[in-house]
C-alpha cells in the first residue's frame, strides 16, 4: 500500500488513546497532559478533576490557544466558569468533553489549522502522586 503524507504529520497528533492514556504520534502518556498542534507535549500538574486551579488555565492562557479541549477523564463534567477565566477574558473559548471525545476534536480542529490546545486529565492514583 502506498502511503501519502498529510498536512498533519509535521504536528502534535492523537495516534490512539484508551481509559488509562493516549499516544501522541505513537508516543504513550498516561498521565495529565497539555498537547498543542506545534510543540512538544508538556506534563499538565493535575492529579484529578476535583484538583483543578485557576492555575492550570493560566499556564494554558500563556500558549494563547483560541480554543482549548477539556478532556475531563471517562466522563464528562463541567469546569466551574471562576477557574477559567483567565481564558474567557483573553476570548479563549473551552470545551469541556469526556477524554476520547476530547482527542477525536482536537485531532479536526488540529487538521483544520486551529490554534487548538487539548488538556488531558488522567487520574493519578494516590500512591503514585505521593511517590512523585
Amino acid at each position: 500500500m502506498k502511503l501519502h503524507t498529510t498536512s498533519t504529520q509535521q504536528y502534535q497528533t492523537v495516534t490512539a488513546y484508551d481509559d488509562n492514556g493516549v499516544e501522541i504520534n505513537a508516543i504513550r502518556f498516561e498521565h495529565s497532559l497539555l498537547v498543542l498542534p506545534e510543540s512538544a507535549p508538556v506534563v499538565w500538574p493535575v492529579s484529578d478533576f476535583d484538583a483543578l486551579h485557576t492555575e492550570h488555565f493560566e499556564h494554558i492562557a500563556s500558549t494563547d490557544p483560541d480554543v482549548v479541549i477539556l478532556g475531563t477523564g471517562q466522563r464528562q463534567r463541567f469546569v466551574h466558569p471562576k477557574l477559567t477565566a483567565a481564558l474567557t477574558t483573553r476570548r479563549i473559548g473551552v470545551e469541556c468533553m469526556d477524554n476520547q471525545a476530547a482527542c477525536r476534536t482536537y485531532n479536526i480542529l488540529m487538521a483544520e489549522g486551529r490554534k487548538v490546545a487539548l488538556a488531558l486529565i488522567f487520574n493519578t492514583p494516590k500512591e503514585a502522586a505521593q511517590d512523585a
